[in-house]
């Protein structure tokens, strides 16, 4: 049995990935970590997560947590992610990421910090955006630069990276198949008379509102015509299946960077 130990585990995302860990085969929860002080620490994580006692109490001592671990879910921030995964290549521990917002730099970071540790790093777990990803590498080959392409992604009110990474890794998938630059053709922002379109940017557009749980649509603009490609998500469960498919799918894997696109052998 692989044994998993999951960071960030009072809160809604850490309680579906304690779930999920406990219904997958070939894993079991080994840790549960929250940041120091906070209140749940010394709780019982599986009591917490709502799936029965665990015997698994919420520490907020990372190191001590990972002795016993084989991988580290972390569904946090970037820089909590930074530190912890420290940490998980100190103690050659495997990572499985979904944390969000990653600067360019920090993604390099990342990549030189955990060299010799397999991790698994992606902005959307779930099988259905996974596929999307791959619809529209083949809609994009195919459509090429004869249609306009915008992202419009609509989250719940707490999200605190805006665009979400998964819409962020839509607009890269989009511009690798059209040969461009991704970073350099992403328009965030249009305001006032900020002139037309240019042919090869890629709009990213921006909503917040409720409990959304994430809704991404790529729009594929042509004269006369529309494509649109959409994904909606329902529940933060198919998040944490993903996460422990990925955890399953890890096991004996070589010190590399690794994504779903990996896990569900889409390339």
């Amino acid at each position: 049995m692989l044994k998993i130990a999951v960071t960030g585990a009072a809160g809604r995302m850490g309680s579906y990935l304690i779930k999920a860990v406990t219904e997958a085969e070939g894993i079991e929860l080994s840790a549960a970590i929250e940041r120091p002080g906070h209140p749940m620490v010394g709780q019982d994580a599986g009591l917490i997560a709502g799936c029965g006692a665990l015997e698994v109490l919420i520490n907020d001592q990372l190191e001590q947590a990972l002795t016993d671990a084989d991988i580290l879910i972390d569904f946090t921030f970037p820089e909590v992610t930074l530190a912890n995964a420290e940490v998980c290549a100190k103690q050659d521990t495997k990572m499985v990421i979904g944390s969000t917002g990653f600067t360019p730099e920090q993604r390099q970071q990342l990549a030189d910090t955990t060299s010799n540790i397999a991790v698994m790093l992606a902005p959307n777990m779930s099988v259905g955006v996974n596929a999307c990803f791959k619809l529209l590498k083949e809609a994009a080959n195919i459509l090429g630069d004869g249609f306009d392409v915008e992202v419009v992604e609509l989250h719940h009110n707490k999200k605190k990276d805006s665009p979400s990474g998964t819409a962020v890794r839509m607009g890269e998938v989009v511009a690798d198949a059209l040969g461009r630059d991704y970073n350099k053709v992403a328009n965030y922002h249009r305001e006032g008379m900020c002139g037309e379109r240019s042919h090869e940017e890629i709009g990213m557009q921006t909503v917040r509102g409720g409990d959304i749980v994430g809704e991404h649509t790529v729009y594929f603009i042509g004269m006369g015509e529309r494509i649109e490609i959409t994904h909606r998500a329902m529940s933060r469960e198919m998040f944490a299946r993903g996460a422990a498919r990925a955890c399953q799918w890890l096991k004996g894997k070589t010190p590399g960077m690794y994504d779903m696109q990996d896990v569900l052998d889409l390339k």
